[in-house]
């Protein structure tokens, strides 16, 4: 069951009424901010991902991949890809965090969005500007009567400071800053997201490449068995021991196998197209790293964590909150709207024709204003904008808690899989086994000239195809692996690369030197 974050206070009102929301809005709010105070929305009230019970033991499968566990409540290393103990995969994602274009521009986003805010706090104080005005005037002679005019020349130097302060009275500035505060954060978990992401995505390409070679090599080793089946075919049909028709089969099956490869290659050259992308790179200058089944070694613990913990960590569902926060505060912008606007006005300044006279008390003079200003009748426009608020924020909560089904589907598809994974990647190895077997039996049989050529075809087949198999199993098992770091949040809480969370801005960008957020 969600529990859905509330809104403190109704303010609905429907035609006429509108008129009276000024009165009980000054009453609601002469002391506070006017709005809604945002309400943290409580985990969902379930405790487990899967309907049944998790299993913690997934079984292994010898040198395909050894056996894994799941453990509850196990925290989440800021760098997870760590745990594949692969340093080529440590290199690649360290040179990807420092190049990758879509992370520095989530990066910059996070700055407008964090400066946004801070000059939105400007409005809590007074605006002070100064002018200073200076003209010299010839006046024709002809025009003023003698005696006037000493001179032909008039000089006139005015220096004036000018100070404007809007108070807080309503909380207008107040719920403004609160929601660019919110959006902040919501950019902040943005950037969390785009981190998590690119990480992800290296891994998952890095084990996808492993993947192919496995495959380009497995069909390398069958189009070498097959090339030696037809040198020995092509000489017992020599000797008279087989048919034409034997050998043609062969050469056939042989043709077929070597058809399968290309492909293989292009996706494998495609791979490597992605992960020099992924790197901040051009193509032409490919990235270095090249990786293989067995050079990334199969985590053994799994964290699971408490599904109130996955709702915290998620920075999807992070960033969902901040826009339901924001939208709870743009509420009170609009009620805040609708409310007097208290101005208050001071100029003071210094006006004399020589300027050597400026600053002598004569020329001094000053002035002091207030004003307060309301909206009587308007169409009923603002009443309606701060309906399309309220309804705004509703949208935002329905979206928060779409959000944090679907982080729980992810979690839930990752564990479903990753035991799928086990069983078939056991079933892969033992069917490879068997048809290596079979295989050999048949070459043997076929050396001595007792089987016929559809036997071989089958057997070639059958291994060929249990080696793609295998290699694919493998390769689910690792990737699911990943894509269950990356659902439980990725451990962004624990990064090390960036500066702690109580920091004046809270901002989780990498730390540089000259400047205290960013």
């Amino acid at each position: 069951m969600f529990f859905r974050g509330t809104l403190l206070q109704s303010n609905r009102r429907s035609g006429a009424a509108a008129f009276a929301g000024m009165t009980a809005g000054m009453a609601c709010t002469l002391l506070a901010a006017c709005g809604p105070d945002f309400q943290k929305p409580a985990a969902p009230d379930v405790t487990r991902f899967t309907p049944e019970p998790l299993a913690h033991d997934l079984a292994g499968s010898g040198k395909a991949g050894g056996p894994q566990h799941f453990v509850e409540g196990l925290d989440i290393p800021g760098q997870w890809w760590e745990t594949f103990h692969s340093r080529a995969l440590n290199d690649l994602i360290e040179d990807s965090l420092k190049h990758n274009a879509d992370l520095q521009a989530a990066q910059a986003a996070l700055r407008v969005a964090h400066e946004t805010a801070e000059a939105q706090k400007g409005a809590f104080y007074p605006q002070v500007s100064g002018n200073y005005n200076g003209f010299r005037q010839k006046v024709a002679g002809e025009v003023s009567p003698p005696g006037v005019t000493p001179s032909d020349f008039f000089s006139l130097h005015t220096f004036e400071v000018d100070v404007s302060y809007a108070p807080d009275v309503f909380g207008l500035v107040q719920k403004q800053v609160e929601s660019a505060e919110a959006q902040s954060d919501a950019q902040r978990f943005q950037l969390e997201a785009t981190y998590l992401t690119l990480t992800s995505n290296v891994v998952l390409a890095a084990i996808q490449e492993a993947s192919l070679r496995s495959q380009i090599a497995s069909t390398e080793k069958i189009i070498a068995i097959e090339s030696d089946l037809l040198k020995l075919l092509q000489t017992q049909k020599g000797l008279g021991q087989v048919a034409t028709a034997d050998v043609l089969v062969q050469e056939a099956a042989l043709a077929q196998s070597q058809q399968t490869l290309p492909p293989l290659q292009k996706q494998l050259a495609q791979q490597r197209d992605l992960l020099t992308a992924l790197a901040g790179r051009f193509p032409s200058d490919e990235v270095a790293e090249k990786f293989t089944l067995d050079s990334l070694r199969l985590p053994r613990d799994l964290p699971v964590s408490l599904p109130s913990k996955t709702v915290e960590h998620r920075p999807d569902v992070q960033a969902a909150e901040a826009n339901m926060h924001s939208a709870s505060a743009a509420i009170g912008v609009a009620i805040a709207n609708r409310l007097p606007v208290i101005n208050l006005t001071a100029n003071g300044g210094t006006s004399a024709s020589a300027f050597s006279q400026i600053f002598q008390p004569p020329t001094y003079a000053w002035t002091v204003a207030g004003s307060v200003s309301e909206t009587i009748f308007d169409g009923f426009s603002l009443y309606h904008k701060q309906r399309a608020a309220e309804a705004a924020y509703e949208q935002a909560d329905a979206q928060y808690r779409s959000t944090v089904i679907t982080a729980f589907q992810n979690v839930a598809d990752t564990l479903r899989a990753l035991q799928a994974d086990a069983r078939g990647l056991q079933a892969a190895v033992k069917a490879e086994d068997a048809a290596l077997k079979s295989l050999d039996i048949v070459r043997k049989q076929a050396q001595l000239g007792q089987v016929n050529s559809l036997a071989i075809l089958n057997a070639q087949q059958t291994y060929l195809q249990s080696l793609l198999t295998r290699a694919q199993a493998q390769a689910n098992r690792y990737s699911d692996t990943a894509a269950l770091f990356q659902a439980l949040g990725g451990g962004w809480w624990n990064r090390t690369d960036v500066i702690a969370s109580t920091a004046p801005c809270r901002s989780p960008l990498f730390t540089l030197p000259t400047d205290p957020c960013f």
